[in-house]
């Protein structure tokens, strides 16, 4: 109950702000063509959709953050469409889509490697997977901080984990990272509060 009905809410409450507001904005700056966009939530990155985007495959579990959506999607002219439950599998066949777009999802994705190789999968060559992502931070305090809270954040927020290493999940994935800057937050706690931004490039 907790997980399904009040965390999508909970989620989009706390990440529509003007600052990750603007993070989103410069996240989105050259998406382009069909776009496939994983964690799609309440649909808060609809607005930072450049003009060059034709249309969005939104990978979105959660009934109640689809419907949180609807006057999102109402209100921008391009076509999105609700294609599946699940990153970690994905129904689309190879070379699908030109650009990609994860924000605040891999933290909660249970398997963040499977669901990443299938976005490079599904990927053209030359695309390219836009990130805003918190994640694990580079200073060692902060880091015992986020292993201490990990588990009251997993339970807490539906699997949402403090630490995982977004640079090396996307190499991992086999993403040629590109441009991919982290800093804390303002008025975050630096535990919640250290992101990343930028690209990985499917070569």
């Amino acid at each position: 109950m907790w997980t399904e009905h009040v965390v999508p809410r909970l989620a989009d409450l706390s990440l529509r702000g003007e600052e990750i507001g603007a993070l989103r904005a410069a996240t989105c700056d050259g998406l382009s063509g069909a776009v496939l966009e994983i964690g799609f939530g309440g649909g808060l990155n609809l607005r930072s959709y450049p003009p060059e985007v034709t249309s969005v495959s939104a990978v979105e579990p959660s009934d109640v953050g689809w419907r949180l959506s609807e006057p999102r999607r109402a209100a921008v002219g391009m076509p999105v469409e609700r294609t599946g439950l699940d990153g970690q599998r994905l129904t689309e066949a190879d070379a699908t889509f030109d650009s990609a777009l994860s924000t605040f999802t891999l933290c909660t994705i249970p398997d963040a490697d499977a669901a990443l190789r299938e976005v490079r999968r599904v990927l053209r060559p030359g695309g390219r997977l836009h990130v805003l992502e918190h994640g694990l931070a580079p200073d060692p305090g902060v880091q015992r901080w986020q292993r201490r809270l990990e588990p009251f954040q997993r339970r807490l927020m539906g699997g949402c984990h403090l630490s995982r290493n977004v640079p090396a999940l996307l190499a991992g994935a086999g993403f040629m990272v590109e441009d991919l800057e982290g800093a804390y937050l303002p008025g975050v706690s630096r535990a919640l509060g250290y992101v990343y931004r930028g690209r990985g490039l499917a070569a």
